[in-house]
């Protein structure tokens, strides 16, 4: 009886009716009807007092916090109220709200803990089937010529070659996972320089034409001519951005298409759009294209060649700079990468600013 908040509350009120009535009895004026009366007006009183009081205020929060308790027992955290009990005026209320806090923080710790676990069984999963190509692919022939074919010249020399080719693209397998693990880490240091942003994009466009023309396709530069292209940066490492981006553009257009490389000048900035007439990639894929070894489809993109890791890299140069990488796609009419560096304003020189003023 004494375990619910009506037990309490009946023991609490007679308590008070039975000191009410005593109290009365000192009076001499007090008959019998008017003790009575006063009993049942004192009882009647404490009691729905003390009943709301113990109801609304401790028990009821007492049972939120065991509810919460019991959620947090069973790993059950779903339906956590971030907001807690604003309306409460129960001086349990501040326990209620720190177990709620408490169960909320333990919520997220639970569900970064799923997608860092998440996230590591699909890198083994990748890191294991790119690993997997080159190194199957040079055993094969090492063991072809070690059957017996190391003796016919021309076999031997052509899969040499292929073995060769197998462990360049194992090596800068290597090479760019190591990379974008020392920028992750923040082991890699930027050397801020300032360059030219356009003459950079001039020399990455000398470097990809031969390639770009073995598919009958065309990169068209655009900016102003005699304006002021100057920014700040790592120059190495945004020209492998840019390389990587325009790479891209060629290597996943259409045939006979065309890239465009544009340079637009703003008040303070230089933005880089690097446009091509490719396929497109769809909504779904859009957020997860600078992911470790995402491919959108992946059997095109494994015959293209790459790494995979191109775009991540890209992703955590361009943080570095303070900057970020944004995409536009259209299904069947192509894609565009953009992203922005600081523009440097050239300072004018003496004699000009006299003639000006």
């Amino acid at each position: 009886m004494l375990s619910s908040s009506r037990g309490i509350s009946f023991v609490l009120a007679l308590a008070t009716s039975a000191l009410v009535v005593a109290f009365l009895s000192l009076i001499e004026e007090s008959t019998l009807i008017i003790l009575l009366v006063a009993w049942g007006v004192s009882f009647s009183s404490a009691y729905i007092l003390m009943s709301f009081t113990l109801d609304f205020l401790v028990f009821k929060e007492i049972g939120n916090i065991y509810t919460l308790l019991e959620k947090i027992q069973r790993k059950d955290l779903s339906e956590i109220n971030e907001k807690g009990k604003k309306t409460s005026i129960s001086p349990l209320r501040k326990i209620n709200k720190v177990i709620n806090s408490y169960a909320i923080a333990r919520q997220k710790e639970i569900e970064t803990l799923q997608k860092n676990e998440e996230f590591r069984r699909e890198f083994i999963a990748d890191i294991s089937h790119e690993l997997k190509t080159p190194i199957f692919a040079t055993q094969g022939y090492i063991h072809t010529l070690l059957d017996g074919a190391i003796d016919d010249k021309a076999v031997r020399m052509r899969f040499l070659k292929r073995a060769a080719k197998s462990l360049d693209s194992l090596d800068v397998l290597v090479q760019d996972l190591l990379t974008l693990n020392q920028m992750e880490s923040g082991v890699v240091k930027f050397n801020f320089t300032e360059f030219d942003l356009k003459d950079l994009l001039l020399e990455v466009i000398d470097q990809l034409e031969h390639k770009a023309s073995k598919r009958d396709m065309k990169i068209n530069f655009e900016y102003e001519e005699g304006k002021n292209y100057l920014t700040t940066g790592d120059r190495p490492k945004i020209y492998r951005v840019c390389q990587n981006l325009i790479v891209n553009a060629v290597k996943y257009n259409d045939e006979k298409g065309e890239v465009h490389v544009t340079l637009k000048l703003h008040k303070n900035s230089i933005q880089l759009d690097i446009k091509d007439d490719g396929p497109g990639i769809p909504p779904e894929d859009i957020k997860r294209i600078f992911e470790r070894f995402y491919r959108v489809e992946k059997s095109r993109s494994k015959e293209k060649g790459g790494t995979g890791l191109g775009l991540a890299i890209v992703k955590h140069i361009l943080e570095g700079h303070k900057s970020k990488i944004s995409v536009t796609s259209t299904l069947g009419k192509g894609s565009i990468f953009s992203f922005s560096l600081p523009l440097v304003k050239k300072n004018i020189p003496e004699e000009k600013l006299k003639s000006i003023t």
